[in-house]
């Protein structure tokens, strides 16, 4: 089948900058397909790049086949739903859906039919006639979704829609971006940096930072099996452990700290004794038990769900969460020791 959109080798330089450094991407039909990064990372540009806002300084973008690097932004088969939502104030939430479909052409049969199917995917029958002012921030970015999906795109770009509402709305918006995104069957190429929008809605994800694409995978390859340093520091909470593991293979290995303790983990390929580099271990990896890394609870901080506690090993801190109404957990100051699952950490050399 061929790809809903393929970049390759793709360069964009702004004056003495370089804002994405030969960038290559495949994103299938059908697919929800995050640009995951820090702000200044290049995936804004890239997405704006796609709808034909910003020219390529190297490199080919492809659409369903197509090369589309001479198409203006009004003949690319793809609707971007911006960070503002950018409704018109002036008109209702119907005749916002459906002005761009009058502006290509569309009957006003058709455009009637269009936009009744619209609001009702997006669950706005009893408000067809309220101006923007009149709705809540959660409504109107589906307005926005809703007249960016009208004209049937092939693709469709969300530039952080999410990012001006609160954090409950937020987590209710993801559930619905996700349905909308199943139901329609759009290929959707979504722009955030956060962590956790990523993580739940995602297909797959491209981590970006400094203009280069990172790791490319399904959330929870990026999760489980960052390919750096900076994807496993970026991707939820861990704890980054500077190690040496003291022989050779891939079965079970001991590994030297730093701070001198060592434990014992099976990584994920064979290792060379010796080799320098970091592990990543994830906190709600970590438990209490009889026997183990031995140290020090040194502060506790209760998180609802989860308690999350510092213990200190041998100067080394590490962060370890665990779930409350288990039974008694430590205090701070208690002797403790950590049990690590052999599979649970990740190595990578330095």
């Amino acid at each position: 089948m061929t790809p809903a959109v393929q970049i390759e080798n793709v360069r964009k330089v702004f004056g003495t900058f370089t804002a994405l450094h030969d960038v290559s991407l495949t994103i299938a039909d059908n697919e929800f397909f995050t640009l995951l990064g820090p702000s200044g990372c290049g995936k804004t540009t890239l997405l704006r790049m796609i709808a034909g806002f910003e020219a390529t300084s190297a490199g080919a973008i492809y659409l369903f086949g197509d090369e589309i690097e001479n198409l203006p932004p009004n003949r690319r088969p793809v609707n971007t739903v911006f960070q503002n939502y950018a409704l018109f104030p002036h008109m209702n939430v119907a005749q916002n859906i459906g002005f761009g479909l009058k502006m290509l052409g569309w009957s006003a049969t058709d455009i009637d039919a269009r936009v009744s199917e619209m609001v009702t995917l997006v669950k706005l029958e009893q408000f067809a006639a309220r101006k923007p002012s009149q709705m809540s921030g959660g409504q109107q970015q589906r307005v926005a979704l809703a007249r960016a999906m009208a004209p049937r795109p092939k693709v469709l770009l969300l530039d952080e829609p999410l990012s001006a509402l609160d954090l409950k709305l937020r987590q209710d918006m993801r559930a619905e971006l996700k349905q909308l995104q199943r139901d329609t069957g759009i290929t959707f190429i979504f722009v955030t940096h956060d962590q956790e929008e990523a993580l739940t809605m995602s297909d797959r994800i491209a981590v970006m930072s400094a203009g280069h694409v990172q790791q490319v995978g399904a959330p929870s390859d990026i999760y489980d099996a960052p390919a750096n340093r900076f994807v496993a520091d970026f991707i939820g909470e861990t704890n980054l452990i500077d190690a040496t593991p003291t022989q050779s293979g891939n079965t079970q290995m001991t590994f030297n700290l730093a701070g001198g303790q060592q434990v014992m983990l099976r990584p994920d390929r064979p290792l060379t004794a010796g080799t320098n580099g970091t592990l990543s271990l994830r906190p709600e990896r970590i438990g209490f038990g009889d026997a183990g890394l031995a140290g020090v609870v040194t502060q506790t901080t209760y998180l609802g769900t989860d308690t999350q506690f510092h213990v200190d090993i041998g100067g080394l801190i590490l962060r370890v969460r665990c779930q409350n109404g288990q039974g008694a957990l430590p205090r701070v100051g208690d002797g403790v020791h950590l049990t690590i699952a052999p599979d649970a950490a990740r190595f990578m050399e330095a």
